[in-house]
């Protein structure tokens, strides 16, 4: 019934940047928190930046100063400008969002969806 659905990922140098989107669809009647959080190989997920309804945001202190998010709730997409990018930065990038959708007789519950995922690779 929803999706999450990210793209802008790719292979960049260091400094350079790139923005991610993040387009939720479904029977959404509305998208609550959403958050960016990203993989690196061997590693746990992490948080990355956190944005609520009202556009309040919040970063990770390895992004603070390089990394912005933004969300558009016309169009129920979330965005990640990540300029400066390091080869730290480099690692599998997924979209999370808590979404009240509509079922048979009525409403939904918050429920917490993922995206696919998409890969941020960043050389030296």
């Amino acid at each position: 019934q929803v999706e999450l659905v990210e793209s802008g990922g790719g292979l960049v140098q260091a400094g350079e940047t790139l923005i991610l989107s993040c387009a939720v669809s479904g029977n959404i009647v509305r998208v609550n928190d959403m958050a960016w959080y990203r993989q690196a190989p061997g590693k746990q997920r992490e948080l990355v930046a956190s944005i609520t309804i009202t556009s309040l945001t919040d970063y990770s202190d390895s992004v603070k100063g390089r990394f912005i998010i933004s969300r558009d709730n016309g169009i129920n997409t979330m965005y990640l400008q990540m300029d400066s990018l390091k080869p730290e930065d480099t690692a599998v990038y997924y979209c999370n969002a808590d979404v009240i959708h509509r079922i048979a007789g009525g409403f939904s519950s918050p429920t917490n969806y993922w995206g696919q995922g998409t890969q941020v690779t960043v050389s030296s």
